[in-house]
């Protein structure tokens, strides 16, 4: 894996005063213990927290410095904070850590688990401290054996040092951490999935309100953040937040640093630390060094699979949520995909498409017929099999199972990518229509009659 800096690969080195997520980072990849970590100035930050500030202050940090939550919704990580209840008499509550990166396409947080479990670790101490959670979990996807076995002895390290356990630095506060692995379904990202996985429930979401900060874990107020919003915790507490708005480029409504990364047939596809704000043509060009030699960039995704699709000629839009939304996609995971000129979308779209039908919870109606459909309706096209109407039925699929249509946000993400391949790359799905036979009495389906 791939890690480089500000400028064109190699040529600056990664800084404290740069790259608060990365700097610590080994050149040979091998994790960052307890000694290097803090040789690293590693839990200066959580001292400063237990020892200088007011539990609440530490919350006003967090939300005057801009942070948004970096799994893919990009909510105000403040904010969220904010929503746990003030009663000092509700003694339980839970900070749960959101490390089932499933998306495909999406590794950063695997990385930061990996090689800095003691970032992630700091970043929990100082948001337990803050929302007075006496105990956290990390909810990890069952495939990273790596990052459990790693973070594990990480817990144990900081438990032997009294970062763990009980009256952590003799302030009096206690807070227990967890390593607990999923059994792998893509929907327990989705935070009260997450929640009933952990309860030993059916990973389906749960209604809301209520919202977690009330209602969460076994019923008690419960806070949940991705790998890589925590991981930004103690940087901000340690160098303020002037510093960290000031990492953004000019123009991005995000502060900070954000994991990007390009994958694909480029020729240096990886992940890098880059300011809110670059362009895709940054990523693109400066980072994965553009497309190999004798391929085309004929589209990308700029967050994972569940964002559109986007063109070349997109590539100038800068990369935070507001500029990409621009352009009419979501930033999602950060992390882009190239589709190289070889690339047929219709099998490609059947591809995603089966992925997201096989990881819907079935919980509701839309999502657990919908994309089957479009699944099937792909299929047909794919093999050239396809009848009249097809596509205004998929276009039809799009808008049924849109934002707000649906109990979650699993079926949007789905058929976002389809809606954006069809209007970019039609033609693609046009041959395969197969001709109109004499008397074919097959109904054409409209979007009409399926919602949209």
């Amino acid at each position: 894996m791939t890690l480089t800096s500000f400028g064109p690969a190699n040529r600056i080195q990664r800084s404290a005063e740069t790259h608060p997520l990365t700097w610590r980072l080994r050149d040979d990849g091998e994790a960052v213990w307890l000694d290097e970590y803090q040789a690293k100035n590693g839990y200066a930050a959580a001292r400063k927290a237990f020892s200088d500030m007011a539990q609440d202050d530490i919350v006003q940090t967090v939300k005057d410095s801009g942070l948004k939550g970096r799994g893919g919704a990009g909510f105000p990580t403040g904010v969220k904070w904010g929503l746990m209840p003030k009663d000092e008499s509700i003694n339980i509550r839970y900070l749960l850590c959101n490390a089932d990166e499933m998306e495909p396409n999406t590794w950063k947080d695997r990385m930061l688990m990996e090689q800095l479990p003691h970032l992630l670790i700091e970043g929990m101490l100082i948001s337990a401290r803050a929302l007075k959670t006496y105990r956290g979990y990390i909810f990890l996807r069952g495939e990273y054996t790596t990052a459990a076995k790693h973070l594990n002895r990480a817990v144990e390290e900081a438990k032997a040092a009294g970062l763990l356990g009980k009256n952590i630095l003799g302030s009096g506060f206690d807070f227990e951490l967890f390593v607990h692995t999923g059994a792998g379904r893509y929907i327990c990202g989705e935070e009260t999935a997450l929640i009933n996985s952990l309860e030993g429930r059916r990973a389906n979401p749960r209604s809301k309100p209520p919202f977690p900060a009330a209602v969460g874990v076994w019923g008690k107020p419960t806070c949940v953040n991705n790998v890589e919003t925590l991981c930004n915790v103690p940087a901000i507490i340690a160098d303020g937040v002037d510093w960290y708005k000031s990492l953004a480029r000019d123009g991005s409504e995000d502060m900070g640093t954000k994991l990007m990364g390009f994958s694909g047939k480029v020729k240096n596809p990886g992940l890098w630390e880059l300011p809110f704000g670059v362009t895709g043509r940054e990523l693109f060009e400066d980072y994965a060094g553009g497309m190999r030699d004798g391929y085309k960039l004929k589209c990308w995704q700029p967050g994972g699979a569940g964002t559109g699709f986007l063109l070349p000629e997109h590539l100038d839009a800068q990369m935070y949520a507001g500029g990409i939304a621009k352009v009419g996609t979501r930033m999602g995971t950060g992390l882009a995909m190239a589709v190289d000129d070889s690339v047929n979308m219709v099998s490609l779209l059947r591809n995603m498409e089966e992925f997201f039908s096989r990881e819907s919870c079935g919980f509701c109606t839309p999502c657990r017929d919908g994309l089957p459909w479009s699944v099937k309706l792909l299929r047909a096209i794919e093999n050239g099999e396809g009848q009249a109407g097809d596509i205004e039925t998929l276009l039809g699929l799009v808008g049924f199972l849109g934002p707000g249509k649906t109990f979650c946000a699993h079926a949007p993400g789905a058929v976002e990518p389809l809606g954006s391949a069809i209007k970019y790359f039609r033609p693609e799905f046009e041959a395969g229509i197969a001709p109109t036979r004499a008397g074919d009495l097959n109904q054409v389906v409209t979007p009409t009659m399926v919602g949209a």
